[in-house]
C-alpha cells in the first residue's frame, strides 16, 4: 500500500467522489475571523443561550468543535443568525481559553469532571446556620475547588436569626476568607443584599450551596428584576431541601456591576480531578516553605518540610492546619 507524506504533489493525491456533485470534502475548517463575540448565559438541552452585545441570542456548538462543551460564563465566537428574533439559530464555532474553571465530581470515584462555571472572578458558598445545619465538609470541598480553579472564595452565611456564626467563623477564620452573615429579616428589607453586593461589584460571581440554604433567594435579591422560583421547603428527616434551580445561569447585577451565576444546589462535591499540589497555592505564607519537600510530598506526613517551616516562625500553625484539612476533605465523604 503506497503511503503518502506531507509534502506529495497534487497528482499523487487520490480525491474521494462527491455523490452530491459539489466541491471534494476537505480538512481545511474556515477560520471565521468575522465571528461575533459573546458570553454564555445559559445552556438547556443542547441549546445555549448567549449575550452578543445588547441582545440575546440562541445557538448551537459547531461540529468542528468535537466533545468540547461551551458552560456558563464562557466567551464564545458566533456566526449564523445574530438577531436574536425568535425561532432564530447561530452558531458557536470558538470558545475562547478560560480564565478560571470550577469543576466538580459526582463522587471521589468518578473520573468524570463536570465543568459548572468558566470565567469567574470568585465563588460564594452559601451555607445556612441552621434549617438545614452546616456541613462543614462540603463547604471545604467547595473551597479546595475554588483554590485549584484560580477563584476566589466568598463565605455567605444566612439565617442568621436561627443560630448565630461564631463557631462557624471559628472553623474558618485562619483561612482569612471573607465573609458575610445574613439573616431572614435582611434578605427581606434588603440590608443583606447590600452588604453581600459590596463583595461582588465588578465581578463575575458563581453561587454555590446545598438545596435548602437560601441561595437562590439571595440571588433573587441582588437581581430583583430576574426572580428564579426558590425551594422554600427543607425535609425535617433529611435536613435537605428541594432542587428548585436545575440549571446554571448568568444573570447581570446592572450596568457594569458585575454578574451573578446561580448554580443548581449540590449534595455531593466530587473532588477527584483535583491535583492537591495545586491547593498549596492559595496558601501564600506557606507556599515558600515547600522548597525542601522531598519529591511528591503531599504536605502532610513526617518528612514534610513545613512543620521546620512554621516551627521556625515562618508562618501561623493554625494556617498550617487549616491546609492539611483541606487536603484531606478528598479522603473524607462530606457527612463525615
Amino acid at each position: 500500500m503506497r503511503r503518502y507524506g506531507k509534502h506529495t504533489d497534487e497528482d499523487d493525491i487520490r480525491t474521494r467522489p462527491n455523490r452530491k456533485g459539489n466541491r471534494p470534502r476537505t480538512n481545511i475548517r474556515p477560520k471565521h475571523e468575522d465571528a461575533a463575540e459573546g458570553m454564555v448565559l445559559t445552556v438547556d438541552r443542547g441549546r445555549l443561550t448567549c449575550l452578543v452585545g445588547d441582545r440575546t441570542v440562541m445557538a448551537m456548538k459547531a461540529r468542528e468543535l468535537g466533545r468540547k462543551a461551551a458552560v456558563v460564563g464562557d466567551r464564545v465566537a458566533l456566526v449564523g443568525d445574530l438577531s436574536g428574533r425568535k425561532d432564530t439559530l447561530a452558531r458557536i464555532v470558538r470558545i475562547e481559553e478560560r480564565a478560571s474553571v470550577l469543576r466538580r465530581t459526582a463522587d471521589d470515584d468518578d473520573p468524570y469532571e463536570r465543568v459548572v462555571v468558566a470565567n469567574a472572578h470568585q465563588l460564594a458558598v452559601v451555607t445556612a446556620l441552621a434549617d438545614p445545619e452546616p456541613r462543614p465538609r462540603l463547604i471545604d470541598r467547595c473551597l479546595v475547588a475554588a483554590f485549584d480553579g484560580g477563584l476566589e472564595p466568598l463565605l455567605v452565611m444566612t439565617k442568621s436569626d436561627l443560630a448565630p456564626p461564631d463557631k462557624l467563623l471559628e472553623l474558618y477564620g485562619d483561612l482569612d476568607i471573607p465573609y458575610v452573615v445574613t439573616s431572614r429579616e435582611e434578605l427581606e428589607n434588603g440590608d443583606a443584599a447590600d452588604r453581600v453586593r459590596a463583595h461582588l461589584d465588578g465581578r463575575i460571581t458563581a453561587f454555590v450551596g446545598h438545596s435548602g440554604v437560601g441561595k437562590t433567594t439571595l440571588v433573587n435579591a441582588l437581581v430583583p428584576q430576574e426572580r428564579r422560583r426558590t425551594t422554600g421547603h427543607v425535609n425535617a428527616v433529611t435536613g435537605r431541601g428541594r432542587h428548585t434551580t436545575t440549571s446554571a445561569l448568568a444573570l447581570p447585577l446592572g450596568g457594569d456591576e458585575g454578574w451573578v451565576i446561580d448554580t443548581p444546589g449540590v449534595r455531593s462535591f466530587g473532588l477527584a480531578h483535583i491535583d492537591p499540589f495545586r491547593v498549596i497555592h492559595a496558601f501564600p505564607d506557606l507556599e515558600p516553605g515547600t522548597a525542601g519537600c522531598p519529591r511528591a510530598c503531599s504536605h502532610d506526613e513526617p518528612d514534610c518540610a513545613l512543620d521546620a517551616w512554621v516551627e521556625e516562625g515562618h508562618a501561623d500553625p493554625a494556617r498550617l492546619y487549616s491546609l492539611r484539612r483541606l487536603l484531606a476533605t478528598r479522603e473524607r465523604r462530606e457527612g463525615d
